[in-house]
């Protein structure tokens, strides 16, 4: 399988002047070929060839006075961004057609100057020799390397973020590494207020790192809102919130990878619920805190490193009732309240915590049950078979009928 191996570099003032043409080549490239594409639709004509664009956009531009300049920087970064463009309107056309499975795919846009920059290398592009990486007219990179490559690169990308930190991204193909088999399982619940309930009752908070440092971010916007447009302080004060948002970005991905990867090493089988999070970051008063804590990534991050070590990753349906089961009976309690963490069963009087039973039904509901009787999720308690709650030295829990109910509470004489 193929996997991506990212470390910082260090560029030379000089070779950051270097990379910024480069990155300013590139997006030339998409946005000039972009703008071509969507003047042949708007005409009633068919996009042109990813061969003739190559042509039109790199060969033959070179030579005019307008773009002679994309002659300063490797042509191999140049074809890799065209390449990457018909690949987006092929992902366009598919999802258009219903041949692509998921969301639905939007046509390519266009790059900003002001956002993260890449441009790809190929195998033509760039030397790896020992802990020397070269890059076509670019030179030398100082790399930290923090761990070594499996085996020998198939591309390199270089990547400048918003907050103009440096990366080097290397493609490389590796072997799934198979942990040893265990029998552990369990059932995951994401929430707001707790990150992640286990059904083994362990319960994980996220850091959390926009909420606590909201106080802070909103001082350093009000301070770029003060600057001038276009004025040096502005690009500073701009850079500085840059910065900050990449600090947290890190803090809540490092979090992320380090609970994904005790889970997988931990337990055989890990079951999530599939949730609308889209969805969901709709309502005004948690879109926040959801976006804070990162449900999408922990859930990619888990597909992937199971993939990865041999273990399995199931979802779950996002219509199964699992706050509304009781985990010990199977019965229904009926909806309830956010502002509802513990409830008590009406059908065997047990005491529920609201994240733990669910976690406990997600469990269920992968296969994975962990009732006494084994029941997965779905059978109810019968008059032969009693439920695992139900000890004989507990009093005697009786049933009652809406009609029986009304009989007992009805005045006496009527």
């Amino acid at each position: 399988m193929k996997a991506r191996y990212r470390y910082r570099i260090y560029p030379t003032p000089a070779q950051q002047l270097a990379l910024a043409k480069l990155f300013g080549c590139v997006r030339t490239v998409w946005n000039d070929a972009l703008a071509y594409c969507v003047n042949q639709y708007q005409a009633g004509g068919k996009k042109p060839s990813n061969a003739s664009l190559q042509k039109q956009f790199i060969t033959q531009a070179k030579k005019t006075v307008e773009r002679e300049w994309l002659a300063e920087v490797s042509n191999v970064p140049l074809q890799q961004s065209l390449n990457d463009l018909e690949q987006a309107y092929q992902n366009f056309f598919k999802s258009c057609k219903g041949e692509r499975k998921g969301k639905a795919v939007k046509p390519p846009r266009f790059k900003k100057r002001r956002a993260a920059q890449s441009a790809r290398f190929t195998t033509f592009g760039f030397k790896l020799d020992k802990d020397i990486l070269y890059l076509a007219k670019i030179g030398n990179l100082d790399v930290v390397w923090s761990r070594p490559l499996p085996s020998v690169p198939s591309s390199v990308t270089v990547i400048r973020d918003a907050a103009h930190r440096y990366f080097v991204s290397f493609v490389v193909e590796i072997q799934p590494e198979t942990l040893a088999p265990t029998d552990n399982s369990v059932g995951v619940d994401l929430g707001v207020a707790t990150f992640a309930t286990l059904s083994t009752g362990e319960k994980v908070d996220a850091p959390k790192p926009l909420k606590k440092s909201l106080k802070r971010l909103r001082k350093v916007q009000r301070n770029l809102s003060r600057k001038q447009k276009g004025s040096k302080r502005r690009e500073k004060a701009k850079k500085r919130v840059a910065r900050f948002h990449a600090r947290i970005k890190d803090t809540r991905t490092d979090f992320l990878h380090k609970l994904s990867t005790r889970l997988i090493r931990e337990n055989q089988t890990i079951i999530l619920e599939d949730l609308n999070v889209s969805g969901m970051v709709k309502n005004r008063k948690l879109s926040r805190a959801i976006s804070d804590l990162g449900w999408r990534q922990f859930r990619t991050f888990l597909e992937g490193k199971a993939q990865k070590y041999g273990r399995e990753f199931r979802v779950i349906s996002r219509w199964e009732p699992t706050s509304q089961r009781c985990s010990c009976c199977n019965e229904l309690g009926g909806k309830k309240e956010l502002s509802v963490r513990e409830w008590t069963c009406l059908f065997c009087g047990v005491i529920h915590d609201r994240d733990i039973n669910a976690a406990i039904n997600i469990k269920a509901a992968g296969g994975h049950s962990e009732a006494k009787n084994g029941c997965g999720g779905r059978r109810k308690t019968t008059a032969k078979v009693a439920a695992s709650c139900e000890a004989s030295t507990r009093p005697e829990v009786i049933q009652l009928s809406l009609f029986d109910l009304l009989l007992i509470t009805a005045p006496s004489g009527r």
